[in-house]
Parts: structure tokens; sequence; C-alpha cells
């Protein structure tokens, strides 16, 4: 940032100059990896690449949020994780009668969703809302400028290894780092978004990112779905789910999602992250820390957890 805000105004008309004649190339990122708690490959791109990012973003998002449906919430205004978890709460309401009926939740999980996009099927996507010659080159020079590597047999087993990284001339996967990839990620689940509305006429249905939720009061309903959606994202999107995360359960035996375990009544933060969460107090208890685990505690029904959050920052 230094680097690039000494010469500002020259970089900047570089690059306005290298988007008006095509002759702008995305460059190289820098590869690190985070643990929080699981291990994710972080792609950082360069401040010249960030800036396009932004641009790119600030005038796609509110078109595209357009397409979207109500209940996609991943990387959208007011649509976070807990606005998500409300809406899934108030789809369980409804089925149930207030909670008066069992009802069933069918959680669904796409396998390693980030690392398995396919440009060409992206790009396809794109090329349907976008008529612009010039805006379709730029967001091709965003999206193919990073592919998923490839694990070696040495270091992968074959369960590690993604089906579409053995064909050949076939570039996938988007990186993590990149603001531009929030966006196209919404574009390509809104694909199976519409489908699940349109064509299998899902009513209560709700996704963020690759993890999606229908609630509904037929087991039988739930078990035969799994097959279409299964189907179509292979078949229209290259992607697999993941069958370890792939669960029928009864909303009153506690539905995983978004980080809490909700019942009819109330949610619980897992266990899991309750107890990094009592690690990580323990290691740094300064009080911005606990005010932000204390927000965090707010929106469930943690009334001990958090008593016990405040006690060890005294």
């Amino acid at each position: 940032m230094a680097e690039f805000s000494l010469n500002f105004l020259d970089n900047i008309w570089d690059l306005y100059r290298d988007l008006g004649d095509k002759t702008y190339r995305h460059g190289k990122y820098q590869a690190f990896r985070i643990n929080d708690p699981k291990s994710r490959d972080i792609h950082k791109a360069g401040v010249r690449d960030r800036l396009v990012h932004h641009a790119i973003h600030r005038i796609l998002y509110p078109y595209f949020d357009r397409k979207f449906i109500f209940d996609s919430y991943s990387c959208r205004l007011k649509k976070g994780t807990h606005r998500a978890i409300n809406r899934f709460h108030g789809f369980a309401r409804k089925v149930s009668r207030n909670n008066t009926r069992t009802i069933r939740v069918l959680k669904g999980d796409i396998r390693k969703f980030f690392a398995s996009i396919d440009h060409r099927i992206l790009k396809n996507i794109l090329a349907k809302y976008i008529a612009d010659e010039d805006t379709l080159w730029l967001l091709a020079q965003v999206i193919d400028s990073f592919t998923s590597p490839t694990p070696t047999p040495q270091s992968a087993s074959s369960a590690d290894t993604s089906p579409r990284a053995e064909e050949e001339d076939i570039a996938i996967g988007l990186p993590l780092g990149n603001l531009t990839s929030q966006l196209f990620v919404n574009v390509y689940l809104n694909e199976l978004d519409q489908f699940v509305k349109r064509n299998i006429k899902v009513k209560y249905y709700a996704r963020y990112c690759d993890d999606f939720v229908i609630v509904h009061e037929d087991k039988n309903y739930l078990e035969n779905i799994i097959p279409e959606i299964s189907e179509f994202l292979g078949d229209r999107l290259k992607l697999s789910l993941n069958p370890e995360k792939v669960f029928i359960k009864t909303f009153s035996s506690g539905v995983d999602f978004l980080g809490w375990v909700n019942f009819p009544r109330h949610r619980v933060l897992r266990n899991s992250t309750e107890r990094r969460m009592l690690k990580n107090i323990k290691r740094k208890s300064a009080p911005e820390v606990i005010a932000s685990y204390l927000g965090l505690l707010s929106h469930g029904n943690t009334h001990n957890l958090s008593a016990k959050v405040r006690k060890k920052s005294l």
C-alpha cells in the first residue's frame, strides 16, 4: 500500500490506460494459510488488482443483488449469518405451526466449493446477464488469474483430490481472498437457488455460501429431492454434495447451521466453537476481545456461557 501510494496518480493513470486498451493483466497472488478453526488457503492479490476488484464489485453488486432470491444470505448487504439463522427459525415456526408439529430439516453442504468452481461455466453464466464484451473480458481476466492447485499424489489421498482437477484443460477454483470471489460464488450458486425454487418449487429454502437448509414436515419429500439437487449440481455446475455433511434431522433434535445448534425454542453455540472461544480468552482477555465474544453470544441462549466469559475477564 505504501509503495503504491508513493506514485499514486501515476499508478492510477497506468491502470486506467491498461484497462482502456485491454493490456491489463492480473498479477500474482500472495498465498498464506489461516486456521480458524479449519485450515484455509488464502490468496491475496496486489494493491493494483484489488482496486480493480473493488471497482468491479461496486458496479456489478447492485445489479446482481436484484437477481438473487431473497433467501440467499452470504456476502450481501443486510444478509448476514444472524439474518439467515432467524429466517431458518421463521421457516421452522411456520411449518411446525408454532412448534406443534414435528418437522424435519435437510441440511446440505457442497464439497470443496471454492476449489471446484468451473471457470468456463462461471463465464457462461455471467454472459447470460452481461452483454458488454469489454466487461466480460475484464471479468475473464480476474477469473482466469487463479486456478486451484492440483494435489500431488504424495500429499493427497484420493478422497482429497477434486474430480474436476483430474480433467485436462479445465480451469477451476476461485481465490478466497478476492472481493470479486464473494460476488462470483453467489452468481454461480444462484443457478442452484433458482432451480430449487422454480423447478423443484421448494418453499422453505435458505442458503449461506455453500450451506443450505430446507424445512419440510415430510421426511420422504426431503429424501426424494436430494438426488434432484445432486444431479443438477453435477450436470450444470460440476459440483457435488459432501456426503458427510448432508443429513435429515428432526428440528427438535437440534440442527447445526452457521455455528449454532438450533432447536425449536432456543439455540446454543456449537461445542467446538465454545471450547475454542474459552481457549482464546484464556490466552488473551483484552476488553475488546471479551466485548466481541459477548456480542456473538447475545444472538443465542447463552446466559451461563456469557457469565463464564465475564468471569474469565476479571
